[in-house]
């Protein structure tokens, strides 16, 4: 779950194709100047907001190099970016903007001056909240070191910081002259320099032309997935539509999206569709009164809000502030002057309040309770509440402030004081679902659209804690279905949702990501088959939380995640999405000629009418030495085929990138011999044709223990363990996951040689613990070894243990290592028999 809504999808190459293709569109097609400076963000390993500045998160290497890298190289390979913007996280124990990473990979995928960005006050964090070095001067050094050019930070501070860094010698004119090239490099792109006298003539048209707006409904359009449909979609011409659901009025924006100059809502563009005879409309908010001691909340008297009012007020929505220059909520006395108010559950008891008005309720710098907010937005929303049992009422806690609601002579207020606040009692004047089933009642279809607002659901600073779909929608949907079996549910939302029991119960199901101005035209046209759906799911639909790992487990590897690896049931997979015509895949061929895997087949539209057709072609080690994944997409492409016509694809791909991967036993890429499948399908589980190659060589060989001992990180297994800093600037090492267990590696198939070691040497550390050890076994054989490592008193002080072997293992071996008492090991060698 997580920071998801920033995410494109869950498998490398899709991500690295559709970032890619948007970088490209933001840099321009001008031959010499860029129209903007593309950055990548965030690296690396960054899908979680809980404690996002302080938590650290695992990356063993061939996630790293399999699963990680990938995405970034692909764009920045492809010359469609500027450069990365490293996240807030720690990677393997050490802050992403000192990753050795930067220069050791990122820098080696171009011969352009990669700039690298920090995040907002970022470098601050290092010597801050990360404690990871004792002053600002040594973290902001040790960062441009690294490799990062650009401080988004606090100006005057970042400017002295780094001053000092220089006088006390930790950086060098040579490391500022590095940033400051790249710097400069970047701006000269950017055409800065140059005197460019007509910018629309050199760039293009500025915005909002006719094309733009084709492609804005173009792209809506593609988004929209098809999940199920059991043969109530297309509409049919002339059909009468009930429209409800908290969204179906909405264009919501995503949280760093800029302001609309149009926007089309699913219920405006279905009552705009020629085909819709009718359309009924019911939103679905429970409409309640709040009452106190003191009398009724009463909203004064304001002039309504507008469609478009403050959408010129920012770019970027989440700065605006609420506005103190319109009459505070207040309490009346009298019950027929109290407002009923509609009130919104997003989930986790997370609530907006709106007015009679259209306005939300809203709290300012000053504290007091507005009827001011045309939508919830903001760094920090100020329009979300929770609704806290107290006594035979509630409290109202407003979650921007984290203070309770109170009753002032001036109107309602938040109060700074801690466990005070007015009790209400909420009396419900009308429930959602009860506006929703009538208007289901009368209708041919019901058309429920439910999803999430970006700035409360799942976004930056707050992670998502469960893949539900809100209760207050699930009742929604369930009453328009009882009242009208003829009902479909679309989503509208930034990430996926797990609604198995919509699934089984309704005809149909869609959903769409928040599609911008064009929408509800895009829906409408979608559902009513003037066009026929093809959008496709970049990520996997579970049926449930249980089917996820921990937040900050990112091992896709072991604990079996994504498409790739994830070994149960999905709701829907990776790649899904039905159309309204049929498609039929024949012919496929396959060669590989050095290091290029061709692939050619032929895909026919079988059905009554035209569409596109989005082809992915996969790929399955059929006998891997180690875990690969169950298919792995390496190609895709998107067509349009008219009723029985055909066309033949020819896909052509590095065959080191299809079909390698990270060898842990030797530190390289590699491609095992053996037979590979190919596969072409509709989804990751809709394959439609296959066939094999066959790569020839030597198998790879074990592991060289002997020769080149072994490194902590490169295990092929692990259980409970973390991986930590070998130093403040580069390597890794592992240490035990919990004080209280140990943690396990294995390592799978080591060359002992024929007359085994005579000694173990491990490399360790251990700060402020007495009874660390690590522990060696090799399964079916008596070996054992126990080495106790002494306290090093420093995370960073390593020693080196030294233990003779009795019963050595001899051949070729699994090893398994436990590692007790928080002892941190970076590195294991063995010696001859002769030298021991």
């Amino acid at each position: 779950m997580g920071r998801n809504e920033e995410g494109y999808a869950e498998d490398p190459h899709l991500t690295a194709a559709l970032a890619t293709a948007y970088t490209r569109g933001l840099r321009g097609d001008h031959p010499r100047y860029w129209r903007t400076a593309p950055l990548l963000k965030h690296w690396l390993a960054h899908n979680h907001e809980k404690d996002r500045d302080t938590a650290s998160t695992s990356v063993r290497p061939r996630v790293l190099h399999e699963y990680e890298l990938p995405a970034f190289a692909g764009p920045v390979r492809a010359g469609a970016v500027v450069g990365v913007m490293p996240a807030y996280n720690l990677v393997n124990g050490r802050p992403n903007h000192l990753s050795p990473l930067l220069a050791g990979q990122l820098r080696t995928w171009s011969d352009r001056p990669l700039v690298v960005c920090s995040d907002a006050y970022a470098p601050s964090n290092i010597a801050g909240s990360q404690g990871y070095y004792p002053s600002h001067e040594e973290g902001l050094a040790a960062a441009l070191r690294a490799g990062v050019d650009s401080f988004t930070d606090a100006e005057e501070e970042t400017v002295g910081r780094l001053t000092r860094a220089f006088e006390l010698g930790l950086i060098t004119e040579a490391d500022i002259d590095a940033a400051v090239s790249r710097l400069l490099a970047m701006r000269f792109d950017l055409g800065e320099f140059d005197e460019i006298d007509d910018p629309e003539q050199t760039f293009g048209p500025a915005f909002d032309t006719p094309e733009h707006r084709a492609l804005a409904l173009e792209a809506a359009e593609q988004t929209v997935v098809l999940l199920k449909n059991d043969g109530l979609l297309p509409l049919r011409p002339g059909v009468r539509l009930a429209v409800v659901g908290l969204l179906a009025d909405e264009v919501k924006l995503d949280w760093y999206a800029g302001s609309l100059l149009h926007r089309v809502s699913p219920l405006q563009g279905l009552r705009e569709h020629p085909s819709v005879a009718s359309v009924d409309y019911a939103e679905g908010t429970d409409r309640v009164r709040l009452r106190c001691a003191a009398g009724w909340v009463t909203v004064p008297q304001a002039p309504e809000a507008r469609e478009d009012e403050g959408v010129t007020a920012a770019l970027d929505q989440a700065l605006l502030s609420g506005p103190t220059d319109l009459p505070p909520v207040t309490i009346s006395g009298q019950e027929d002057q109290a407002s009923v108010l509609d009130l919104i559950d997003w989930g986790g008891g997370v609530l907006t309040l709106r007015a009679p008005n259209g306005r939300y309720l809203s709290v300012a710098d000053d504290r007091y309770v507005r009827a001011s907010a045309t939508q919830p937005g903001g760094w920090v929303v100020k329009e979300t509440f929770r609704l806290e049992p107290h006594d035979d009422g509630h409290l109202l806690r407003h979650l921007g402030s984290e203070g309770y609601v109170c009753v002032t002579a001036d109107g309602l207020k938040v109060t700074d004081v801690e466990g005070e606040g007015e009790v209400f009692i909420v009396e419900n004047s009308e429930r959602g679902e009860e506006a929703v089933a009538r208007a289901a009642a009368g209708a041919d279809v019901v058309i429920v659209v439910a999803g999430n607002d970006p700035h409360i659901n799942g976004r930056e600073t707050q992670d998502r804690d469960t893949l539900a779909l809100p209760p207050h929608q699930e009742r929604l949907w369930k009453a328009a279905h009882a009242a009208n079996p003829d009902t479909v549910l679309v989503i509208t939302s930034s990430y996926p949702y797990a609604v198995p029991e919509a699934d089984t119960a309704l005809p149909a199901l869609l959903w769409t990501a928040h599609g911008g101005q064009a929408a509800g035209t895009a829906l409408a046209r979608i559902l009513t088959g003037d066009v026929s759906p093809a959008g496709r799911l970049p990520q996997t639909w579970y049926t449930g939380d249980d089917q996820l790992p921990a937040m900050l487990d990112y091992d896709l590897i072991a604990s079996r995640t994504t498409y790739l690896y994830f070994d149960g049931t999905p709701l829907y997979p990776f790649g899904h999405g039905l159309s309204y015509t049929a498609f039929a895949y024949a012919d496929l061929t396959i060669n590989l000629q050095g290091d290029e895997l061709t692939a050619e087949l032929t895909v026919t539209n079988t059905g009554p009418r035209s569409g596109d057709e989005v082809v992915q072609l996969y790929v399955r080690a059929t006998a891997p030495s180690v875990p690969r994944p169950h298919r792995q997409l390496i190609a895709h492409r998107r067509i349009n085929l008219r009723p029985g016509q055909a066309q033949r694809l020819t896909f052509t791909i590095p065959a080191h990138e299809a079909l390698g991967f990270w060898d842990v036993a030797h530190s390289r890429w590699t491609i095992e011999p053996g037979t590979y499948q190919i596969q072409a399908g509709a989804s990751s589980d809709d394959i439609r044709a296959s066939g094999t190659v066959t790569v020839d060589g030597d198998p790879i060989p074990p592991r060289p223990v002997m020769s080149a001992g072994l490194a902590a990180a490169d295990f092929d297994e692990s259980h409970d363990i973390e991986l930590v800093d070998y130093s403040q600037t580069s390597g890794d090492s592992v240490t035990p996951a919990s004080d209280d267990a140990p943690g396990e590696l294995v390592f799978r198939c080591c060359d002992f040689g024929p007359d085994g070691p005579g000694t173990v040497v491990v490399a360790a550390a251990v700060g402020g613990r007495t009874s660390a050890k690590v522990e060696l076994h090799v399964p079916g054989t008596a070996f054992r070894a126990t080495l106790p490592v002494p306290d090093t008193h420093d995370r960073y002080s390593y020693t080196t243990v030294r233990e003779p072997l009795v019963d050595a293992p001899t051949g070729i071996r699994d090893l398994h290592v436990t590692l007790r008492g928080g002892v941190r090991l970076h590195h294991i060698e063995f010696t001859e028999s002769s030298t021991g």
